[in-house]
């Protein structure tokens, strides 16, 4: 498999999702990404569950094994003026930077951008920016989406706000970082500049950019959008509908081509021309009818009959999965959607494959997440060509 950022060489300073996520994004393209973590403690995702245990009973985070996968563990205390030399000495032959201290930290540490060698691009993430009358405030993914406003989109109109199942606010600001890298690398390398650049990765931004119209729609038709469910205001028939085995199937019919073809699929071809349904608007209009409806359709199918009558007249649809129903598809079996990992702690462990990939080709699995400190000898004496003197000093005296 060709990886096009083989012989990059990352360090990831980050914790947790985000800036990790970035990392993992450029690894599983080629690179070698080191990984700092803190001398006994280590990366706090190393703490989440849920757990497995391993041959000594002891608990093993999951949630570590997936995000920590394909990197190296070096361990330094970077509060520390001697661990602050190391970085420094890693990163003059490193290409990229990632962290996620709150701003100012590494400044008070003497290793923000402006004391490493102006080759680096360096992605700083945090909740608000590194500048701001809310830089300083600290926050994870919650505090990322009910800032943005997903969070207040997010649910049933007659419920609280609900946060969505997974870190959406961490990995989408890892995938939109990992992109910034990779332009101001080809800055730098393809066109010759030889100087990298800092991309300031705020988490709300990430979701602030996938936010749609409703910015838009506020500052000209004073419109506050709110949350519709499962449906859309804008659009109908759209939703999750129950099927008669007590299944969930989600259908698209919103736009004139998808309802004409939803109407052939429930054999209720007059609909198209109901003067209630007869266009995008109309049917906007009367969502509480259409959708009524569909789903009084759906609920006289199993679930996987009404799918297969979707997708035969090519209506945007199918049935709501759990894992359970994804991991035994056979899409993903036959698409390798999912790859066995090499845990070092756990053994094999299947977990889902890098993404994207080439056309024709299978992503090998990434090396396993790495036990605390697995590579710091290694990457220490290799890249920065410490001895195993001076090695054993530093672990003496708490540096790594």
């Amino acid at each position: 498999m060709r990886l096009p950022l083989a012989g990059l060489r990352v360090i990831d300073l980050g914790s947790r999702v985000s800036a990790p996520f970035c990392s993992a994004i450029l690894g599983e393209q080629g690179a070698e990404i080191i990984k700092i973590e803190e001398p006994v403690r280590g990366d706090r995702l190393r703490e989440l569950g849920p757990y497995a245990h391993d041959d000594d009973g002891e608990p093993y985070s999951l949630y570590w094994s997936v995000e920590g996968r394909g990197r190296k563990s070096v361990t330094i205390d970077l509060r520390r003026p001697q661990g602050q030399e190391l970085l420094r000495c890693l990163a003059d032959s490193s290409d990229v930077v990632v962290e996620g201290f709150r701003p100012g930290t590494l400044e008070r540490w003497n290793i923000d951008p402006s004391r490493l060698a102006p080759h680096l691009v360096t992605a700083r993430f945090s909740l608000f920016g590194q500048d701001g009358p809310k830089s300083l405030v600290v926050g994870l993914n919650g505090s990322a989406l009910a800032f943005s406003g997903l969070m207040h989109l997010t649910g049933d109109p007659d419920r609280p706000p609900a946060r969505p199942g997974v870190n959406i606010a961490g990995y989408l600001s890892g995938v939109f970082a990992a992109q910034a890298v990779t332009s101001l690398l080809y800055e730098r390398d393809a066109r010759g500049t030889g100087t990298g650049g800092v991309i300031d990765v705020f988490m709300y931004g990430s979701i602030l950019r996938i936010m749609e119209w409703t910015i838009a729609a506020h500052d000209r038709l004073g419109m506050v959008r709110n949350r519709s469910g499962d449906s859309l205001d804008i659009a109908a028939p759209v939703g999750n509908y129950t099927s008669r085995d007590g299944r969930y199937v989600y259908l698209v019919g919103g736009s004139q081509t998808f309802f004409e073809r939803l109407c052939r699929a429930m054999d209720r071809p007059e609909l198209a021309s109901d003067e209630r349904f007869a266009n995008a608007a109309a049917r906007a209009h009367n969502r509480a009818e259409i959708n009524a409806m569909v789903a009084q359709w759906v609920s006289e199918l199993d679930a996987d009959d009404a799918e297969a009558r979707l997708v035969a007249c090519d209506v945007p649809a199918g049935k709501i999965y759990d894992v359970a129903d994804f991991a035994a598809d056979e899409h993903v079996r036959a698409r390798g959607d999912i790859c066995t990992v090499q845990d070092p702690v756990i053994g094999p462990v299947r977990q889902q494959a890098p993404f994207p990939r080439l056309v024709g080709e299978t992503p090998a699995a990434p090396d396993g997440a790495p036990r605390l400190g697995e590579h710091t000898d290694e990457v220490l004496s290799s890249v920065v060509g410490l001895s195993a003197t001076e090695l054993d000093g530093l672990r003496a005296d708490g540096i790594i």
